[in-house]
């Protein structure tokens, strides 16, 4: 049998699993108020890892974050690529952390049954956020408060504003 090509042994990478990568992320994260928001695992051993903060996150979070996984690797063995970023602004909000660092924000919600709203999040507790929404005066709807629980969420976003002054 004849190897050819990415099949040939000198090919070969070995794959890096995200369980190794969560492994050393929550270890190194552990007593911190930065917490993981996804790691992704990509072909050739491209990995991504989002983190969030309670307060914030700033280049020198991911920066000792990329150096601790990195030195838990061997380049010689495992060649791969690392990002280590904040999860975005444009990132859905994942974790009720997120949710309790943007108190005071406005965040676009889809509902599990597709109705978008979009208000400023007042406050939440472990079941549900309060929102209140702006006042529509083309359809005579006056501001409101809305109670939605978390298991009727099925997106939020921050709303990006640009002050213009």
């Amino acid at each position: 049998m004849m190897w050819r090509g990415r099949e040939s042994p000198l090919f070969l990478k070995f794959m890096i699993t995200s369980e190794k990568i969560l492994t050393l992320v929550n270890e190194r994260l552990q007593g911190t108020d930065v917490f993981l928001v996804e790691v992704r695992v990509r072909s050739g051993n491209r990995i991504s890892v989002y983190i969030d903060s309670d307060t914030q996150v700033n280049i020198q979070d991911c920066a000792k974050l990329s150096r601790f996984i990195e030195s838990n690797f061997d380049r010689e063995t495992e060649d791969f690529e690392l990002e280590v970023s904040s999860a975005g602004l444009d990132q859905p909000l994942k974790f009720q952390r997120q949710y309790q660092k943007n108190i005071g924000n406005d965040l676009k919600i889809t509902t599990q049954d597709g109705k978008t709203m979009t208000g400023t999040l007042l406050s939440m507790d472990t079941a549900n956020v309060t929102l209140l929404l702006s006042e529509n005066k083309k359809l005579k709807i006056p501001k409101q408060e809305v109670i939605l629980a978390f298991t009727d969420i099925k997106e939020a976003k921050i709303v990006i504003k640009i002050n213009n002054k």
